[in-house]
């Protein structure tokens, strides 16, 4: 991962324009506001990148966790956030000393794809103690094992058109295929999971998941799911069948 925590900590293009990077964070933070439980809740959002609509997201829970890995990104944050008592920025690593079971909701967006699959592991195990019994961890932009580019282009092409930057997308398509990021891709590559193959990841490191019909983000072509501790799954349903037993009807 450490490739692309340089690359991200750079000067990069991956945004075509200011519109496309703003409208970007905006929908991400819709999307991460409809999963939280309560306006009390602790959020964690791991590995958030420069998560400029975060205060949307502060301003739906109790408080909001921002850890960040790349230290140039990490900076910005703390001096962008720092008026807002609700978000913490931290780095990953500074995880390992919170509480057990403080975290209502871990957010893990258009991260694992970066991630070897040992860093993953590593990840989701401190993620699973943070969060509380009831808590729920979200995955979300999770590339599928047959997925190209063309789909990226594809949905990269529908957003910019919906938001009125196509102009400025198909511009930055082509500085795109001469970037560092075309090379890093190419050369390093992006992890990929199947459903099976997730569901069964989490559930070696003891959640119950489940994939959602829509993925966070604007590309419909990935995938989201949602992870909760696989006991507190099994308790729901003993709780389940208890009151089916018992229901006269």
């Amino acid at each position: 991962m450490e490739d692309w925590i340089d690359y991200y900590d750079s000067t990069h293009t991956i945004y075509v324009s200011k519109l496309h990077r703003d409208v970007h964070f905006q929908t991400i933070a819709r999307d991460i506001v409809g999963y939280i439980p309560s306006k009390g809740s602790v959020v964690l959002d791991y590995a958030c990148g420069e998560a400029l609509s975060a205060e949307t997201v502060a301003g739906a829970c109790g408080r909001l966790i921002l850890a960040e890995p790349a230290p140039g990104v990490r900076g910005r944050l703390i001096t962008r956030f720092a008026s807002n008592t609700k978000i913490r920025v931290c780095a990953p690593d500074d995880l390992r000393h919170a509480d057990d079971g403080s975290v209502d909701l871990a957010v893990m967006n258009s991260v694992i794809q970066y991630m070897t699959p040992d860093e993953f592991d590593a990840a989701i195990t401190t993620i699973r103690r943070l969060l509380k019994p009831a808590g729920r961890l979200v995955l979300g932009d999770v590339l599928q094992p047959d997925a190209g580019m063309a789909g990226d282009v594809i949905a990269l092409l529908r957003f910019a058109a919906k938001h009125g930057f196509v102009k400025d997308a198909l511009l930055g398509l082509g500085r795109t295929a001469l970037s560092d990021y075309r090379q890093l891709r190419t050369r390093i590559g992006l992890q990929r999971y199947g459903e099976t193959d997730m569901v069964a990841r989490l559930a070696a490191a003891g959640f119950t998941a489940t994939r959602v019909p829509v993925n966070i983000g604007h590309n419909p072509s990935r995938m989201t799911f949602v992870a909760r501790h696989a006991f507190e799954r099994s308790r729901e349903a003993e709780a389940q069948g208890k009151r089916v037993e018992t229901d006269p009807a």
